[in-house]
């Protein structure tokens, strides 16, 4: 599979109602997730230890976040459908797209991940209220990492 078809599949995955989609084609293996999924503490901690665990060469600016003390086990989390560049605003000097304390509505743009020269709109699955951004702007974020804590409304 060589770039244009991972693009297009990302397009069409990106389209579709579906929440989940994993290719797997001998030694090749993508796996393609959207949506808001309740994060596990104890998934965190063993993620940031097999990161650790892992020989320096291995690890290429990996970052975990950890939802903060109040209400880590109930709370919700848009996390990143993609590996790439997190970004709040649509452009350099721009107002971000939401801040803490924000209600969004379904549908509604929170944050752009750039992958492969592509701008990705990362939008709402459902109403909620921005409690806590977890990554800075212009970071890199990993597939299903955590970018927002947010609780529904």
């Amino acid at each position: 599979m060589d770039l244009k078809d991972i693009k297009e599949l990302m397009r069409s995955f990106d389209k579709s109602s579906l929440g989940k989609l994993k290719l797997k084609d001998g030694d090749f293996e993508i796996t393609f997730q959207k949506g808001i999924e309740v994060q596990n503490v104890a998934q965190v901690q063993q993620a940031k230890e097999v990161i650790q665990n892992q020989p320096e060469s291995k690890i290429a600016d990996i970052s975990v976040s950890e939802p903060s003390q109040q209400n880590k086990s109930d709370s919700l989390y848009i996390k990143s459908p993609m590996v790439g560049t997190f970004y709040q605003a649509p452009s350099p000097g721009a107002a971000p797209f939401v801040q803490v304390g924000d209600s969004v509505k379904k549908g509604d743009t929170v944050a752009i991940i750039e992958a492969m020269k592509i701008m990705n709109e990362i939008e709402s699955e459902f109403n909620c209220k921005i409690l806590e951004i977890l990554v800075s702007d212009g970071e890199p974020v990993e597939f299903d990492q955590p970018i927002f804590r947010v609780e529904k409304i």
